[in-house]
């Protein structure tokens, strides 16, 4: 893990609150969305997750000529950005068939396992994958399946972070669980889309390594 510092995020420091859990305690999205900060369970441990409310970074990237990514030199924390209001009630896996996509996803799980026990979920996986991997991505469909309330799973063939954007947007999905390596896919769109008639004010964002 690298060691964190402020400089790596390009995003300004104030609209950042870091929570220091191992496993986020329940009543964590309400409590956010309601406008608390960092959340303290083990103050003396590095950062397990960093937050910022989605419209002052989507206004602070609004501030560009050029949307850039949401850090420079992205760390091994993971970030979750809200908008109007965080809730578990849909969450959307996207795994690319890595194993760091898979073990994005067991973190996932650990951290807010104390939030998503009634959640539905829906995994998107490509529609081919090694069978190498088959017994990884079984692997995560159970994981997924333990954790949550409902969960389904499905084979697209999206490439790009915009089309599962899109898909999140029109099934009425409100997290959205990837990859920082689409974190400037992800701005662009954002960037583009803010405010506009596709825009679902529900969805949040989870991006991690």
């Amino acid at each position: 893990m690298k060691v964190e510092t402020d400089s790596e995020f390009l995003i300004p420091n104030d609209l950042l609150a870091k929570h220091y859990c191992s496993s986020l305690p329940s009543n964590f999205p309400e409590n956010l969305s309601k406008g608390a900060g960092s959340v303290m369970c083990n103050p003396n441990q590095a950062p397990s997750l960093f937050s910022a409310h989605l419209p002052e970074v989507l206004d602070w990237l609004h501030g560009m000529d050029i949307p850039k990514g949401l850090e420079e030199n992205p760390c091994q924390i993971p970030v979750l950005l809200f908008d109007k209001e965080l809730t578990m009630e849909h969450l959307l896996f996207h795994y690319d068939g890595t194993p760091a996509s898979a073990q994005l996803i067991f973190n996932f799980i650990n951290l807010f396992k104390n939030t998503i026990k009634g959640s539905k979920a829906t995994i998107i996986s490509p529609s081919f994958i090694p069978k190498s991997k088959l017994r990884e991505e079984q692997e995560i469909i159970q994981a997924v399946s333990n954790a949550t309330f409902e969960t389904s799973f499905i084979k697209f063939n999206f490439s790009r972070i915009g089309d599962f954007w899109s898909y999140a947007v029109k099934h009425k999905c409100t997290l959205l669980v990837t990859s920082k390596n689409y974190q400037a896919d992800l701005a662009k769109v954002l960037f583009h889309f803010y405010k506009g008639g596709m825009w679902y004010n529900r969805l949040s964002f989870y991006l991690s390594f």
